[in-house]
Formats: structure tokens, sequence, C-alpha cells
């Protein structure tokens, strides 16, 4: 698992590196990016790692359910160009494969497997949110901001009006750390859950780039082509 955490330590390096600018000096009007902020702070990032060290295990159990997925799913494909079509999926159904039945029960497995998981990262999610606000409202105040606007409302501006990164400084004074045991019942609400789904989409395409990045420097560098002899 020591490969598992060191590709994710570096995807949350990696989206720390996100849209960081060089200066906040903002005249009245500024922008933010909720999900990075929270993503960048030290809270979810010492979170995650400890939902990692406590599931390893399932993670492990994870892995080995995919990899009987993608046994199926081979299986399924028809031209065998290791991509499964919606047609070759059809076939599947008109034939009354056994195999969409197995597909079925594997997702099932890997869902209750995750499960805990995804419940954990989503509570750690929630205690960082409920302090945004106030987090937002301290740079604000700071910065005598008139306006702050989603990153996408603009078509252009300097990276100065950017403040994701002070406020994701306020929430790591306010929010130092969090727990991973959510209370008997609790559940997120609709707003978390988006938030989360952001969160996670920032995290996987890092951790796509760090997996990438680490590929790369294992690769063996070509050795240079031999020269013929001049006479």
């Amino acid at each position: 698992m020591k490969i598992r955490k060191n590709i994710l330590a570096a995807a949350f390096l990696s989206v720390a590196a996100i849209s960081v600018p060089a200066s906040a000096q903002v005249a009245g009007i500024a922008t933010s990016d909720t999900a990075v902020a929270i993503t960048r702070s030290k809270a979810l990032g010492a979170a995650y790692q400890q939902i990692g060290t406590q599931y390893a295990s399932v993670a492990q159990q994870l892995q080995a359910k995919r990899v009987e997925i993608n046994n199926l799913n081979a299986q399924l494909d028809i031209n065998k160009d290791k991509e499964l079509t919606q047609a070759e999926i059809d076939v599947a159904i008109k034939a009354n494969s056994p195999l969409l039945t197995q597909l079925d029960a594997k997702q099932k497995e890997i869902n209750t497997l995750q499960d805990p998981i995804v419940l954990a990262q989503l509570y750690a999610v929630e205690q960082i949110a409920l302090k945004y606000d106030a987090a937002q409202q301290a740079v604000i105040t700071a910065k005598k901001i008139n306006v702050i606007l989603a990153p996408d409302a603009f078509v252009w501006a300097p990276d100065a009006v950017d403040v994701t990164a002070a406020i994701t400084a306020e929430l790591d004074k306010a929010v130092p750390s969090v727990t991973i045991t959510p209370p008997a019942g609790w559940r997120p609400s609709r707003q978390i859950g988006a938030l989360y789904q952001q969160i996670q989409q920032l995290i996987n395409a890092a951790t796509q780039q760090a997996q990438a990045a680490a590929a790369a420097q294992a690769r063996p560098a070509t050795a240079p082509t031999a020269q013929p002899e001049s006479r």
C-alpha cells in the first residue's frame, strides 16, 4: 500500500498546485473555487490518508473485484478491442448471457465494500465545508472584497483575483483536523454529496496525473541507436 499512499499524497499536492496566485491583491472583485479550497486543506488530505490506512484491506478486496469485473467484461468484448460497447452489451442482453448477472452481482459487492469508505470521506468533507462560509468571510473582510464569483464566471482574470488559496489558509486555521467516523445513522445532505463528487473528480484527475508521472519515471530510458562506423 506504500506506493498507493505515495500516489495519493502526490495527487493532493497536484490539486494544491491548481490556480495558486503569486499574490492575492484584490480590488473589490475576486474568484474562488469551493471544491479546490477544501481539497487543498490539510485536514482533508490527512483524513483521506487515515481512511486509506484504516480501510487498506478493503481497498485490496475492491481491487480484486475490479479485476474480476474486467475479466467478465473481456468475455463480453466480441471484437476484443478492450472496449465494451453498448452494442456488445445489447448482444449479451439479447442472448440472456449469465455473465451479465455475474457483473451485476460483482458491482453490488463493490458498492457494499465502498460504502463505509465513501461515508467516512463524506463526513470529513462535511466537517470542513461547515467552516467554509466563515473562512470565506474572513478573507472577504481582510481583503475588502465586494463580490466573489465562480471561476467560470470570468472570461479572463489575473491570478491575483483568485482567493482560493487564502480561503484554504483560513480553513486550515479553523479546521486543523477532522474525524473520520460519522455518528450512527448520519447521512450527508444533497449539497455535501454534490461537493464530494466535485472533490473526487479533482482527486481522481490528480491521481491519474501522479500515476502517469510515476510510470514515466519507472520506464527505462531508450538506449541510443548505434551509428554505423564511417569509412
